[in-house]
């Protein structure tokens, strides 16, 4: 398989980690951090951007998987490769969530 299949497969299960929250805050109806608050990735935004938002991030994770190129579920290293990009993303993201929640709560802490 091409060096580029494993690039895009790694990044669609980065795209398809990063539609989760946004999907799941969405839905619930809580304002969640986006790309398109203020200011990015820190401030909020409205339930309806972060449904769009993950719904986005689901379509390119799936043309990133199945339509770059042949993806076999029973392939060991087609799922590896698209859950090792799911990872990395989701651990970062728990990281950077993590922080800019931390720094709202030491801000409520001293108001």
């Amino acid at each position: 398989m091409p060096w580029f299949v494993y690039v895009a497969h790694f990044l669609g299960g980065a795209f398809l980690a990063n539609a989760v929250p946004h999907i799941v805050n969405g839905i619930s109806g809580r304002p969640f951090p986006s790309p398109f608050a203020s200011p990015p990735g820190k401030g909020d935004s409205s339930p309806l951007v972060n449904v769009l938002w993950g719904a986005f991030n689901l379509g390119i994770g799936y043309l990133l998987v199945y339509h770059v190129a042949t993806f076999a579920m029973w392939r060991a290293s087609d799922v590896a490769v698209v859950g090792v990009g799911a990872l990395v993303l989701a651990l970062i993201l728990g990281r950077g969530f993590g922080q800019v929640y931390a720094i709202r709560r030491a801000e409520q802490r001293t108001s």
